[in-house]
């Protein structure tokens, strides 16, 4: 809150809220999804994914999606016995240190953890952006042209890791709003409700992961099409631009499902 105050106090609101308040920019990117959209004051009706399509110009655009894909992927991965290994190692090797040192110790790691996740959606997405550029040589970069693609992955992997977050916790704000501050309230005569832990089965909630990872990447191999029908007059240019993109999108899948079967 400090920051954003600040931040704002130096740019102004405005400008501080469009590119330096890190959930008001990924609001935005994921809004473009919507099938309504505000221009020149009014709420226009569009097809779903419209506001996707065209290139990304804005400076730091990638490094914020792959943050997004990233700090969702690491947050599934963290989960994994894989993972819970590598802690467990660190905190054997500062056993005999503080609880302040071995706090700092994991969360360092974990944070090596997070880097290389984002790291790892650049690299990668870089490298198919570099490979669409000599299939079909094209005179100039194209890592802006296929970044919004990206962004109905980011927003299916949000849906696919916090289903079951948002279905069961979410239930606690029932209690929550006659009590927010935990005075004893009961403002609106729910502070008694009982929610259902039990809401969703296992089975629900893993069919329910894998549609929201497939509808994403469906999508965004559409916009990344369209996108490529834009750029090359000649079709088979086009063609030739999504060979990358779709190995990429493959792996992105196959890593989500992976990350779901093991976190």
């Amino acid at each position: 809150s400090y920051w954003t105050l600040a931040g704002m106090a130096v740019y102004g609101r405005e400008t501080w809220t469009r590119g330096g308040e890190g959930f008001a920019v990924a609001f935005g990117l994921l809004s473009r999804i919507a099938p309504f959209a505000v221009r020149d004051g009014a709420i226009i009706v569009r097809w779903p994914l419209m506001g996707l399509v065209g290139a990304e110009p804005v400076r730091g655009a990638l490094v914020f999606v792959a943050v997004m894909l990233g700090s969702t992927s690491f947050d599934g991965f963290g989960r994994t016995s894989e993972w819970q290994d590598v802690l467990g190692k660190v905190r054997e090797r500062f056993a005999d240190e503080s609880l302040r040192v071995l706090d700092l110790a994991t969360t360092a790691v974990n944070i090596a953890g997070l880097a290389a996740l984002v790291g790892f959606v650049v690299l990668t997405y870089l490298a198919a952006a570099v490979s669409v550029r000599r299939l079909v040589r094209a005179p100039r970069s194209l890592v802006p042209d296929f970044i919004l693609p990206l962004v109905p992955i980011a927003f299916a992997y949000l849906v696919a890791h916090y289903f079951s977050l948002f279905l069961v916790q979410g239930q606690f704000i029932v209690t929550l709003a006659s009590d927010p501050f935990g005075r004893g309230w009961d403002l609106f005569g729910t502070v008694d409700f009982s929610p259902n832990l039990a809401i969703v089965s296992p089975e629900t909630v893993w069919y329910a992961q894998v549609v929201a990872l497939t509808v994403g990447h469906v999508a965004g191999l559409a916009i990344a099409h369209d996108r490529a029908v834009a750029l090359f007059e000649d079709r088979r240019d086009a063609l030739r631009s999504q060979y990358p993109m779709l190995a990429l999108m493959v792996l992105y899948t196959v890593g989500g499902l992976w990350l779901l079967s093991h976190g």
